[in-house]
């Protein structure tokens, strides 16, 4: 039986939903006027933080939550404009290790600061210290149970 949203967790639930899509929108048009796109943001940040600025592109997949298939396709326009150079995992042939390039540092290092701005303007300076822990806590909350959930859906479909 489902359990349908009452009119307030739908107006909670649509509040959320426009929050994502608007800050989304807003942060893509932030790193476009840097040459990046969101994605290819969030792929620079997660390499540079990764020990030696690498990470096995499984590995790079499951930390951004992105399919196989949608990274490989990435990696490979990222790889063509010199921002990630990808080779193979010496002792597993079918493994692949992505790596941030001297190019994918510098773009990188080039939009934090405009990014950070951008954060700080439309998300951080609009929040009271206890919104901003609000958050948090919320997020501490949802993401283990999307979590469990996106773990449970990939073991229905295995």
């Amino acid at each position: 039986m489902v359990r349908w949203l009452s009119d307030d967790e739908q107006m909670t639930w649509q509040a959320f939903v426009r929050l994502r899509q608007r800050l989304d929108a807003a942060i893509a048009a932030g790193l476009a006027r840097d040459g990046l796109s969101s994605a290819d943001y969030e792929l620079l940040v997660a390499l540079s933080a990764a020990p030696d600025d690498c990470l096995r592109a499984k590995d790079l997949a499951a930390e951004v939550c992105w399919e196989k298939s949608r990274l490989s396709k990435h990696l490979s326009r990222m790889a063509t404009r010199g921002l990630i150079d990808r080779r193979p995992v010496a002792d597993d042939a079918r493994g692949i290790l992505v790596e941030l390039t001297a190019a994918g540092r510098a773009a990188l290092e080039r939009a934090a600061p405009h990014h950070v701005e951008l954060v700080r303007d439309i998300f951080i300076d609009s929040l009271t210290p206890a919104e901003a822990k609000a958050i948090r806590s919320l997020a501490d909350k949802v993401v283990p149970e999307a979590e469990r959930s996106t773990a449970l859906d990939v073991k229905t479909k295995a």
